[in-house]
Formats: structure tokens, C-alpha cells, sequence
């Protein structure tokens, strides 16, 4: 999700680099905590990120502060103050200012952002539930939550990832775990549906056509390396370079911009394979 989250924002022409130096700050929302590694990578790596982060269930956010060491300075109230007027002196030594920039509230996902003024440059969804299912609300076509979630991207580059699990059905006839060759999972219809929800929502109906060097938005899926599972990108912006076809020209500037990435943030971890792997425009 970080990968091709951030080769995305920064195809938009945002410049990623002065925020990962603490120039400026960006606003980045993360819907789903689990363990909470996603927000702390992203706010180790990236001085100017802001980051509030939305966790519907307490025990989650209880787990990640007592056995994986999440700040616990960062937990929010409802009325949005720290929860811990000052960060105790393990949270100073360990994250550095980090937790500082960190705010994880217990709440719904669709009210939280029904009720939230704030725009967000980039946007993280992985909300699965307990049964292990996308809740209906966070992708129905007519539901309040797309429609305020579009309200609250900037115009200019606010880009959208969420983390969908595969549903086609399992390639091995007899059942046998997938070889190599079969780790590339086609996108069943239940990703299909969401993925043009949040197309339509976000982007605007009709294709996801590019001229020739100008912006439009556009959303696109792409398969995780070695997991059964999909990102789901919608962004409002993205350049396609001059002389490329749209998907070639998304792509060529997709694959360019995450070796980018890869230098701006000094990652430890290659983002060509979680960028290009089953790239598929939503139309």
C-alpha cells in the first residue's frame, strides 16, 4: 500500500520530497490501525506527515499500544484532546517527536469522516472486520461516506489506497496451494464492484482517459507480491508524460516515480513489483 501509494501522490506532482524533509507537512488518514506499523513507517519516514489514524475497535488499539509498542501518547478522546497530557519518557527516547504527530481515535469509520472539516492529501483504507469482511457502507455507491471522503481529498493530488482481498476463485483445481506462476490472482467481481465505487466517487464516472500530457483522475488495481490480496489507487490528479499511450504513459510513470520513492524515503525494500504487478485501470 505505501509503495504505489506514495508513486501515485508524487505522479500528481506532489513535491514528496520537502514534506520527508519537514519543509512542509502533508495530511495523510489511515482507516484501520491493526498493530499500527503502517502510520509509524509513515511517520518515521516523512517529517511533515500528519497522521490520524481511525480504529473502530478498542481492543486493537489497546493490543498495538500494550504488546506492540504503539505510543500511547497518541490515543485521542472523543472531544479529539490527548487522552495523556504528556508522553511518558519511553515514547520521548523510542519515537523521537514521532508520536507527537500521531492521532488515534477510537471511532466509526463513516462518522469520523461524515464529521471531520479536515483535508487529507492521502488516504489509507484496510478495514476489514472481524468476519473478514469490507464493511458494505465503506464502498456502496450511494453511501454518505464516499461522498464525504471525495469531499475531503485535496482537489490537486488527494489520492486514495485500500487494501482488498482477493476474491477470484483459488486457480489450483485440486486445491493445492498456488505455485509460483499462479500467484497472480485475477480481480473477482466483488473487487471489481468496489473498485468502481470508489472510481466513481472519487475520480468521476466515464473512462479513465488521459491525454497526452495533461491530469485527470483515474483509479486503478494492482496485485500484492506473495499474498492473495489487491490495492484498490483512486486519485483526483495524475500527469501522463507526452508520447505514451494512457495505460503505457500511467504505468512508464508509476514504475519512474517509485524508484523516487524508493531514494527520497531510502527504503528498504524495492516498489517496482508492489507498483506494475496485474496493473488494471478501473474504466
Amino acid at each position: 500500500m505505501v509503495s504505489v501509494g506514495l508513486a501515485t501522490l508524487a505522479s500528481s506532482d506532489f513535491d514528496l520530497g520537502d514534506v520527508v524533509r519537514g519543509n512542509k507537512t502533508m495530511n495523510i488518514l489511515c482507516i484501520g490501525h491493526g498493530g499500527g506499523s503502517l502510520p509509524l513507517f509513515l511517520a518515521s519516514k516523512i517529517q511533515g506527515a500528519i497522521i490520524d489514524i481511525v480504529e473502530i475497535d478498542p481492543l486493537v488499539i489497546s493490543a498495538s499500544i500494550q504488546a506492540m509498542g504503539f505510543p500511547a501518547f497518541s490515543v485521542l478522546t472523543p472531544s479529539g484532546d490527548r487522552a495523556i497530557s504528556k508522553p511518558d519518557l519511553m515514547d520521548e527516547v523510542m519515537w523521537k517527536g514521532v508520536h507527537e504527530r500521531l492521532h488515534l481515535l477510537e471511532s466509526d469509520a463513516e462518522k469520523f469522516v461524515l464529521e471531520n472539516k479536515k483535508l487529507y492529501d492521502l488516504v489509507f483504507i484496510d478495514a476489514y472486520d472481524g468476519d473478514d469482511i469490507f464493511p458494505h457502507k465503506l464502498w456502496d455507491p450511494d453511501s454518505p461516506f464516499l461522498r464525504a471522503l471525495s469531499n475531503q481529498l485535496h482537489s490537486e493530488h488527494g489520492t486514495v489506497v485500500v487494501n482488498l482481498h482477493s476474491d477470484a476463485d483459488d486457480p489450483s483445481p485440486d486445491g493445492s496451494p498456488p505455485s509460483v506462476l499462479q500467484q497472480f490472482w485475477p480481480m473477482g467481481k466483488h473487487v471489481s464492484s468496489i473498485s468502481q465505487a470508489y472510481k466513481d466517487a472519487l475520480v468521476g464516472q466515464g473512462s479513465s482517459h488521459h491525454a497526452r500530457g495533461k491530469c485527470s483522475g483515474l483509479a486503478f488495481v494492482v496485485s500484492v507480491p506473495w499474498v492473495c490480496n489487491s490495492t484498490l489507487v483512486a486519485c483526483k490528479n495524475f500527469r501522463v508524460d507526452a508520447g505514451l499511450s494512457s495505460r503505457d504513459g500511467i504505468v512508464d510513470r508509476l514504475l519512474s516515480r517509485s524508484i523516487e520513492v524508493e531514494r527520497i524515503l531510502d527504503l528498504p525494500f524495492l516498489c517496482l513489483e508492489y507498483v506494475k504487478r496485474n496493473f488494471t485501470l478501473v474504466d
